[in-house]
């Protein structure tokens, strides 16, 4: 009975004993594997690390472009200027005599012909001097009358005495006085004469300024101003005062532009123009250049010249004094392919050209001054810069006519181009 405990117990003994010996060079194999896998990984991570930092240091630099496509259309120049608006003729009808309004016979926007009484001034004072005036011709007259007769009886006695004294009956004083009285007649008579005529110019002044009472329009037109009313005493002696202002038919017209000195050599008489007034800003109004005139205006050190346009205004709506937004078009070309200014004025890096591998950089400038026509500019095609020269032509500030030059449209003209900067490593 004691045995076989004991004796089991060392069977047992012996079966656990036999698996942990095999155990032991199982758990060091596992421990070398695992050591060696965790070196592997470490040298490849750190070779990884290694490659990313040389493909990084001699990577090609990340280039950002900023592009606008080529296109087909209409490029047309233009001068810009300001005027306004005014009638082809504008008359400042005033008063040359004074006196009290007496009657108004025309208003704002009446319109009136040529000789139609449009205002008259109390004509009682020049009516007055007229018959004044009248008074002092008649007396003139019969002064000229008596002193014509006395003339002719001095004129007969002269002859008389002329008889007696080859008769030898009379003095000869006595025939000198007769010669002196004949004179003297003669005389009389041609200083009536001469007061005739400045009482007939008196006369005729005060009709004349009689008539001027009565106020007539100069021209066919429209007020456009009326400055007197009835009753207001008008004062007109040291200048006419201003009473209406008639302009000439309103549906013929002008625009009277300054243009800069900078612009007015490219503005021929006969070329078109456009403009738009506040009252109407989405409708556009033509006309044509009739002349620029000479005369110069200097204000603030900007010369300006006055560039007049004829326009057509048969709905009347355009009114005098109106601001006029004037264009003028001085070259146009349609259909043709249109290049951005801004590409025009791209010049990149040199050496950004190089890094990239983009080919030669722009040659240098030529020693001699470049003809403003031939330009160059940037297409960007397979994912590079390539420089394309150019020769433009009409240029509206946005947009600019090509000539020559290896440009299509849709093609992407580089406007500007930057350096993206990395972050981290990856």
């Amino acid at each position: 009975m004691d045995m076989q405990p004991a004796g089991g117990l060392e069977l047992k003994g012996e079966a656990v004993a036999q698996p942990m010996a095999e155990f032991a060079p199982r758990t060091g194999v596992r421990r070398v594997i695992r050591t060696v896998l965790w070196l592997a990984a470490t040298l490849a991570i750190c070779g990884a690390i290694a490659l990313l930092v040389y493909r990084r240091a001699h990577a090609l630099p990340d280039v950002q472009y900023e592009t606008t496509p080529a296109d087909r259309g209409t490029v047309a120049a233009k001068v810009a200027a300001t005027g306004n608006l005014s009638a082809l003729l504008t008359i400042q009808v005033g008063a040359q005599v004074s006196g009290r309004m007496q009657e108004l016979y025309v208003d704002y926007n009446s319109p009136v012909k040529k000789g139609q009484v449009i205002a008259k001034l109390d004509p009682l004072l020049f009516e007055a001097a007229v018959e004044q005036a009248r008074a002092l011709e008649l007396s003139a007259k019969s002064t000229i009358e008596k002193d014509k007769a006395q003339d002719i009886n001095m004129k007969i006695a002269y002859e008389r005495a002329v008889k007696l004294r080859d008769a030898q009956v009379i003095a000869q004083s006595d025939f000198d006085t007769a010669k002196a009285n004949v004179d003297a007649a003669h005389a009389q008579v041609a200083a009536d004469q001469s007061n005739l005529a400045s009482a007939s110019a008196s006369l005729h002044q005060a009709e004349l300024n009689l008539s001027y009472t009565t106020i007539v329009s100069p021209i066919d037109g429209i007020v456009i101003s009326r400055s007197v009313d009835v009753g207001q005493t008008v004062a007109a002696s040291f200048q006419a005062p201003t009473l209406f202002v008639i302009a000439n038919d309103l549906r013929h017209m002008q625009v009277d532009t300054n243009v800069g000195e900078s612009d007015v050599g490219e503005l021929t008489a006969g070329m078109p123009a456009t403009f738009t007034v506040d009252a109407y800003p989405g409708r556009p109004f033509t006309g044509k250049l009739r002349q620029i005139r000479n005369a110069a205006q200097t204000v603030q050190n900007v010369v300006t010249y006055d560039a007049v346009i004829d326009v057509e205004n048969p709905e009347l709506l355009l009114k005098p004094g109106m601001t006029a937004n004037v264009v003028f078009v001085v070259a146009q070309k349609n259909n043709v392919v249109r290049l951005r200014n801004g590409a025009l004025r791209f010049a990149p890096d040199p050496q950004l050209l190089a890094k990239i591998g983009a080919g030669d950089p722009p040659p240098a400038a030529p020693s001699s001054p470049q003809e403003p026509s031939h330009k160059a500019v940037w297409v960007l095609r397979d994912g590079k810069p390539m420089r394309v020269p150019v020769s433009i032509g009409v240029s509206d500030g946005t947009w600019t006519e090509l000539r020559q030059g290896d440009v299509r449209p849709g093609d992407a003209l580089i406007t500007d181009m930057t350096v993206r900067q990395r972050r981290g490593l990856f």
